[in-house]
């Protein structure tokens, strides 16, 4: 049988102490690493900071959908459960996550936050709230959500200006009433710029850079139909078209000419604060009462006691293998591909880490039972 077929059911026993491997965060991609760990019989444990699976899409604001359509946003094992040409909610990605945890019986701990992970003798020391674990191997797949930027203007603000960053945003109606000034241009200050404005409230949206926009459907086809039947989600790092895909993000199934219609006023970069007044780079200004800050997330690896891998919040690796033999990432964005860390295509890095963590296991077991003696002439 292949791995796809097979139903691979997770433990957190350990060997000498030892767990074959921890896999650090338990959204999309800790889950499809510990589907393939499962898979091989691995002893493992996946560390989800979270009270339950699926809490950091049940947190985010309430009509966020996925940009993929159903048929593209399945986990190995276990199709998503919706109609294909259809984009999931939130709420319906959070469910998929905890079903598909359940139905392979992966070992998920919760309220398990890592606050130190460090080399040893054997492998590597895992440090959560509550625990300390040993093992041979960790995959770190945290994703790229970890710690919502905010960028200085916003604390010389007036206290009397209601701000607060996207992943704090829910709805139009959880806001006080008045206008909105949304800072950041892409696809969440879109997104939410959009909602707000068909609810009746004036919105300015201040964006620093512009990026492309490419439309959610073309000829028929959801834009990712023709990602992949062109063979760019495939598209890597190494190569030059890769390089150049990365180096800018897309907004994706938005409109400047559909926001400005609705009545959204676009502003330039913003560029400083004080008081109840921002500035903008073109010398305008304008008096906010309530400013979201759709202004992305910074990488945190404060956590990681070893040495040269993650620098300036920079993970340094090739594909997800790290220079430290047995440490891994997995869910970058672009780690390898556009789809790196995409709900339904995160499988083909954490198979090949998979692949890359096996290889390690069976020679840490080699190295351990030392070299088989050669029988004399005449032995038996």
């Amino acid at each position: 049988m292949t791995a796809r077929q097979e139903q691979p059911t997770g433990t957190d026993g350990t060997r000498d102490g030892l767990l074959d491997a921890v896999v650090i965060g338990g959204s999309q991609a800790g889950l499809a690493m510990a589907w393939h760990l499962a898979c091989q019989g691995l002893h493992f444990v996946v560390l989800e900071a979270s009270p339950e699976i699926g809490h950091t899409w049940r947190a985010r604001w309430d009509s966020l959908t996925l940009f993929t359509p159903a048929q593209h946003d399945a986990l190995p094992g276990m199709a998503f459960p919706a109609a294909a040409g259809t984009y999931p909610a939130k709420d319906p990605v959070a469910g998929y996550l905890q079903a598909y945890a359940a139905a392979f019986d992966l070992p998920v701990r919760l309220n398990a936050r890592v606050t130190g992970l460090a080399r040893t003798q054997e492998g590597f020391e895992v440090r959560t709230d509550s625990d300390v674990l040993h093992a041979r191997q960790v995959v770190v797949a945290t994703g790229p959500f970890q710690v919502p930027f905010t960028p200085e203007p916003a604390r010389r603000l007036d206290a009397s200006v209601t701000q607060l960053h996207s992943a704090g945003y829910r709805n139009p109606q959880s806001l006080p009433a008045g206008p909105v000034l949304v800072v950041g241009g892409g696809n969440s200050g879109f997104q939410i710029a959009e909602e707000l404005a068909a609810a009746g409230r004036r919105v300015d949206l201040s964006i620093a850079t512009k990026q492309p926009m490419l439309p959610q459907r073309l000829a028929g086809q959801d834009l990712f139909w023709w990602l992949t039947h062109l063979g760019l989600m495939r598209v890597t790092t190494q190569s030059r078209l890769g390089r150049r895909m990365s180096s800018r993000d897309f907004i994706i199934g938005s409109s400047r000419r559909r926001l400005q219609k609705k009545g959204v006023r676009f502003r330039l970069r913003l560029t400083a604060a004080g008081g109840r007044t921002v500035h903008f780079a073109d010398g305008s200004t304008l008096d906010a009462g309530v400013v979201i800050w759709a202004t992305g997330y910074r990488p945190d690896y404060s956590w990681i006691h070893v040495p040269a891998v993650a620098r300036d919040g920079r993970v340094t690796h090739r594909r997800g293998v790290t220079g430290v033999p047995g440490l891994y990432f997995l869910g970058l964005t672009w780690q390898h591909t556009r789809g790196s860390a995409l709900l339904g295509f995160v499988n083909d890095d954490a198979a090949y880490l998979a692949s890359r963590i096996a290889a390690h296991q069976r020679a840490s077991q080699a190295a351990a039972s030392g070299p088989v003696p050669s029988l004399r002439s005449g032995q038996r």
